[in-house]
C-alpha cells in the first residue's frame, strides 16, 4: 500500500512539471499511435469515423458518430466554405445601387458584407477546430475500444454508455449547456473583437455601404507609437494608460484602507451607537450608483451648487487669492480642469466605494484571531501594534483575492469616470482631441467612446485588447505572489 502511494505521488509530480507544450505533444502523439499500432476498424475511422465502433459491434454509437459527420460535412460545405472562401479578402464586391426602369425600383447588386463574412467565418473556423479535435479524440476512443477488446475485456453497449453518461459521467453532461452558453456568449465574440483589431473597420470603412479589410498590425504600431500621425493615438494612448493605472492604484487602495479604518473606528469600544453608524453606510450603499454619481455630476458642476455655496462663503475668493484659480474665474472648476477633476473623481470613487469595503472588512474583522490578539496585549504590544502586526496582516490574507479584484474592476470602472465627467469635461489638449480622448478617460471609456461616438472598431478592438492583456498579466502574477507567500496558513483553523 506504502509503495502504491509512493507510486500515484510521483505520478502526481511528474504530471505537475509536465507542461502545457508537453500535454499537447503527448496529445498527438497518443493519435498517431493509434492510428499505426489499431487495427482496420481504427484506421478506417479516419474516413468513416464511426467504423471502429462498428467493427466492435457498437453498431448504434457507430452509426450516430458517422451521422455527427455527414452532418457537419453538410454544414461545412453549405455553410462554411461560401465564407472561408471570402475570408482571405472579407469582401471584394461592394454594395451598388441602381434605379430599374422597369420595376420603377431602387435595386441592389449581390455585394460583400465584410462584417457579415468575418463573423462566420470565426464561427466556421471555431466549428473546424472543435471538429477535429473530436476526430482525434474519436480515433483515439476507437483504439481504446479496440485494446479492451483484445485484452478480453467487455466492451460496453451504447445502453451502457448512456447509463454512465447519466451516471458517474453525469457532472460531464451537466457542464454541456453551460460550456456552449461560454462559448457563444464570451469565446466568439473575444475571437470576433481580436479579429476586428488587424482590420481597418471604422466609420470610413463601414458595412454593408464600404467594405473593410486586413491590414495586419498596422493598428497596433499606430497605439503604441508616438510619430507624426494626423489622429496621433500614440500620444493619447500613453496619457490614457498612465491614468488608468494610476486611478487603478488610488481607488483602490484609498477605499480599502478608508474601509479598513472605518470598520476598525466603528468597531471600537469607545464609540457610541455603532448599529447605527453602520447603518447610515449601508443606506449609501442602497441608492443605485449612476443615480448618486449623475447627481453628484450636477452639484459639482460650473454653475451647481457647490460652487454657488463655495461663492457665497467666499471660499471661491479665497482659492483666487493663493493662486489656485485665475483671477477672472468665478468658479471652481472641479469637473471641468483637468488637476481638479482628477482630484475630484478619487474623492467622489472614496465617498462611493467605502461603504462596500466597511461592511467586508467589518466581517472580516469579526473572525479575526483573537487568541493572537490576546497573546499579543498580553506581551505588553501597544493598539497601533497589535492593527499593524496582526490586523493588516490577517486582512490581506482574507481579503487579498478580493483587493485584486478590486484593482481589475476599477481599470474597467467605466461608471464613475464617464457618469462624472460626460457632457461636462471638455478635453483642451488638441492631440487627445484628434483621438477622441480626453484626460480623464480610462482605456475603457476611451474605447466606448471610439465605438459609440465615432465608430472606430479598430482602435477600439487593439484598446479592448491591450486592457485585457494588463488585467490578466496583472491577476496571475499578483495571485502567484498571493499564494507564493504562505501566510493563510498562519490563520487557518
Amino acid at each position: 500500500m506504502a509503495n502504491w502511494i509512493k507510486k500515484k505521488e510521483e505520478s502526481g509530480r511528474k504530471k505537475q512539471k509536465r507542461g502545457f507544450g508537453k500535454g499537447i505533444k503527448e496529445y498527438f502523439a497518443d493519435f498517431v499511435s493509434s492510428v499505426k499500432e489499431g487495427d482496420w476498424g481504427t484506421r478506417a475511422s479516419l474516413l468513416v469515423m464511426g467504423s471502429g465502433f462498428v467493427a466492435r459491434k457498437q453498431y448504434v454509437k457507430g452509426i450516430l458518430i458517422t451521422l455527427v459527420q455527414i452532418l457537419y460535412l453538410i454544414i461545412f460545405a453549405i455553410y462554411s466554405v461560401p465564407y472561408l472562401s471570402k475570408f482571405g479578402t472579407l469582401g471584394t464586391v461592394k454594395m451598388e445601387q441602381s434605379f430599374d426602369p422597369i420595376t420603377m425600383q431602387q435595386t441592389t447588386n449581390d455585394y460583400d458584407n465584410s462584417f457579415l463574412i468575418l463573423i462566420h467565418s470565426m464561427i466556421s473556423l471555431f466549428l473546424l477546430v472543435v471538429f477535429v479535435m473530436y476526430y482525434i479524440h474519436n480515433i483515439k476512443a476507437a483504439y481504446k475500444v479496440e485494446q479492451d477488446a483484445r485484452a478480453g475485456r467487455p466492451v460496453n453497449s451504447f445502453r451502457q454508455d448512456m447509463k454512465e453518461m447519466l451516471g458517474k459521467n453525469f457532472h460531464f453532461s451537466l457542464l454541456t449547456l453551460p460550456t456552449i452558453g461560454v462559448i457563444v456568449m464570451n469565446i466568439l465574440p473575444i475571437l470576433v473583437l481580436v479579429a476586428i483589431a488587424f482590420t481597418n473597420y471604422d466609420q470610413n470603412h463601414m458595412p454593408p455601404a464600404a467594405l473593410f479589410t486586413w491590414v495586419g498590425f498596422e493598428n497596433f504600431k499606430a497605439l503604441i507609437s508616438n510619430g507624426g500621425m494626423t489622429i496621433t493615438f500614440g500620444y493619447a494612448f500613453w496619457k490614457v494608460l498612465s491614468w488608468t493605472l494610476v486611478w487603478a492604484v488610488l481607488a483602490t487602495f484609498t477605499n480599502f484602507i478608508g474601509g479598513i479604518v472605518l470598520a476598525v473606528l466603528i468597531n471600537s469600544k469607545g464609540v457610541k451607537y455603532p448599529k447605527m453608524w453602520r447603518s447610515l453606510f449601508v443606506v449609501a450603499i442602497a441608492v443605485p450608483q449612476f443615480v448618486t454619481l449623475i447627481l453628484v455630476r450636477n452639484f459639482f458642476r460650473d454653475d451647481g451648487i457647490v460652487n454657488t455655496l463655495c461663492a457665497n462663503a467666499g471660499i471661491t475668493d479665497f482659492f483666487k487669492s493663493i493662486g489656485l484659480l485665475g483671477a477672472n474665474m468665478n468658479y471652481i472648476p472641479f469637473l471641468t480642469s483637468k488637476g481638479w477633476a482628477k482630484v475630484m473623481i478619487v474623492l467622489i470613487n472614496i465617498w462611493v466605494g467605502i461603504p462596500y469595503q466597511m461592511l467586508i472588512a467589518t466581517g472580516v474583522l469579526m473572525n479575526a484571531p483573537l487568541d493572537q490578539v490576546e497573546s499579543a496585549r498580553i506581551d505588553g504590544a501597544s493598539k497601533s501594534q497589535i492593527f499593524w502586526k496582526i490586523t493588516i496582516p490577517y486582512i490581506l490574507v482574507v481579503q487579498g483575492p478580493a483587493l485584486i479584484t478590486d484593482f481589475v474592476r476599477n481599470i474597467n470602472n467605466f461608471n464613475v469616470i464617464y457618469l462624472l465627467t460626460q457632457d461636462v469635461y471638455t478635453t483642451t489638449d488638441q492631440m487627445l482631441a484628434n483621438s477622441n480622448a480626453k484626460e480623464v478617460d480610462l482605456l475603457v471609456t476611451w474605447l466606448f467612446r471610439l465605438t459609440n461616438e465615432y465608430y472606430n472598431y479598430k482602435m477600439a478592438s487593439v484598446i479592448g485588447i491591450i486592457v485585457f492583456i494588463i488585467c490578466v498579466a496583472f491577476t496571475l502574477v499578483s495571485y502567484s505572489r498571493l499564494m507564493a507567500g504562505g501566510r493563510e496558513e498562519d490563520y487557518q483553523i
